[in-house]
Parts: structure tokens; C-alpha cells; sequence
């Protein structure tokens, strides 16, 4: 695996404490396409720990990203963090999905 930014660290670190499967976290890092200079970190779990890191109405996801606003804020950087709900495979041809919000700097 490729040098891992300070943030997508984080996130690692932060999903790993609260699921049952840590081994299966993967956070991967790109730039999005759309939006120039906005980076994206996208989180996946293993299926049965997707609850826990999206707590109930979504607020262990909104403090994930919370701190990580705070946290590229620091670097003055912008982050997006998408969870990744279905691994692709399992979904029909061109549709995922997933639960996306800013994590602006």
C-alpha cells in the first residue's frame, strides 16, 4: 500500500475502534474529479459493521467527518468522506451506494 496521508490515517484509526472487524477497514484517498484541490477519503467496513460506523440518524458519521474538517482545516486542505454502503459487486450494473457529506477546510 501506497505512503498513507495523516488523514486517511485517521480515519483508519477512527473506524477501527469502533467496529467488530477491524482487519476489513479500508480507507482509500484520491482527488474528486468534479471539485479541483478537494480530496476524497472513502471508508469501507465489513457489511455488519456498517451500523457502527454510521450510528444512529448518521451521527457517528457526522463526527467522523466533523473531526476531519477539523483536521484538514488544520492542513488547509478540503476532504469529502464517503462510506461505502454495498461493495459494487453486489449492487446492479452502475448503481452504488453510499453516504457522502464535506468535510470543508
Amino acid at each position: 500500500m501506497p505512503d498513507q496521508s495523516e488523514l486517511q490515517k485517521l480515519v483508519e484509526a477512527m473506524a477501527k475502534a469502533l467496529v467488530d472487524i477491524p482487519e476489513e477497514v479500508i480507507v482509500e484517498e484520491f482527488e474528486d474529479e468534479d471539485e479541483q484541490g478537494t480530496m476524497v477519503l472513502e471508508l469501507t467496513v465489513a457489511r455488519s459493521d456498517l451500523g457502527k460506523v454510521i450510528g444512529k440518524q448518521g451521527r457517528t458519521a457526522k463526527s467522523m467527518r466533523t473531526i476531519l474538517a477539523a483536521a484538514a482545516a488544520k492542513l488547509d486542505q478540503r476532504y469529502v468522506l464517503d462510506i461505502i454502503e454495498e461493495d459494487e459487486e453486489d449492487l446492479p450494473e452502475g448503481n452504488t451506494a453510499k453516504t457522502s457529506a464535506d468535510a470543508n477546510a
